[in-house]
């Protein structure tokens, strides 16, 4: 990153916390509820596009693992329906997560809500990824995703090639990659040097902190959206700080959870576009939802957020 760059990184941190209170992102995105429907949502932008989508997602590992089960396939439904009731969008996915894309399948059925899903999976193969891709498409009840994935690049070569040409064909909307828990970092640095990415994923939150030092820099810089997975470290994270008090500055942010202070530390960095927290609770998606709403922390906050978890995780 060049310096005039990193000045403007530095600057774009300590103004967007300022700007969310205003309701930053209002212009319409390509597809679903229009902006308008929620004015205190906070949108980022898909640098690759301008496309603006809601500042959380919803993530599905474990969660919607639920099989056959009706009663938990209808409380999946009901964990998405409050996710869009709050303005949310997107909703990933995988095929090494059971059974949850036919689960997302069946509820964006069961709610007519396909108009206001952002459209986010993975292929995850050493071999045929279009037969994979196309079996993804049959269990979500869907013929285009708006961003696949190539999943903890699994087959990077082949699998990119092949979502590069979906989307030069018009089959597809965005292409990315992802790692999780902290593996292969380096690996995707070296990716996203050598090919114009819309989209990476990574784990990210106030104690698993390592894409600070160079990754988030770099795909701000080259302009790749960033997706944040295990925010919470899989649920340990806000089972840990369960019962602990709210840090005092924690008020100037209005958040009621820990979970909303650590999903604002995410989205005010300028480079982080969505984490994708997972529920089994309409509520708590609901309430996660809100954390893009207000005012977000500066990057003096930021670090006195990071300070505090830090200490009592």
């Amino acid at each position: 990153m060049s310096d005039i760059d990193r000045r403007k990184f530095l600057q774009t941190t300590a103004a967007l916390g300022a700007l969310a209170s205003f309701g930053l992102g209002r212009a319409a995105s390509a597809q679903g509820a229009k902006p308008a429907d929620f004015p205190d949502i906070l949108r980022k932008p898909i640098p690759s596009t301008g496309e603006e989508i809601p500042a959380i997602g919803l993530g599905s590992w474990i969660t919607f693992n639920v099989g056959n089960d009706q009663v938990l396939r209808d409380q999946c439904a009901d964990v998405i329906s409050a996710f869009f009731a709050a303005g949310g969008r997107m909703i990933d996915s995988s095929p090494m997560y059971g059974s949850a894309q036919e689960v997302i399948g069946y509820c964006l059925d069961k709610l007519g809500a396909r108009d206001q899903v952002f459209s986010t999976d993975k292929v995850w193969t050493s071999g045929d990824g279009m037969a994979q891709i196309d079996q993804t498409l049959a269990r979500w009840h869907t013929q285009k995703f708006d961003l696949l994935q190539v999943h903890n690049l699994l087959g990077i070569t082949d699998n990119l090639r092949l979502l590069f040409r979906l989307k030069d064909e018009g089959l597809l909307r965005y292409v990315g990659v992802t790692t999780s828990h902290g593996r292969r970092t380096d690996d995707l640095i070296a990716v996203m040097k050598n090919e114009r990415l819309d989209f990476v994923q990574v784990t990210y939150n106030p104690i698993d902190r390592k894409v600070e030092e160079y990754l988030l820099p770099m795909a701000y810089d080259r302009g790749i959206a960033v997706i944040v997975n295990r925010p919470f470290r899989g649920g340990s994270l806000t089972e840990r700080l369960e019962g602990e008090p709210l840090p005092e500055f924690a008020s100037e942010l209005k958040v009621e959870s820990w979970a909303q202070l650590i999903l604002k530390y995410l989205i005010a960095h300028p480079s982080v576009t969505c984490p994708i927290p997972a529920t089994t609770n309409p509520g708590h998606a609901a309430e996660n939802m809100r954390a893009a709403t207000g005012l977000l922390p500066d990057d003096k906050m930021r670090e006195q957020i990071a300070a505090v978890i830090g200490v009592l995780v």
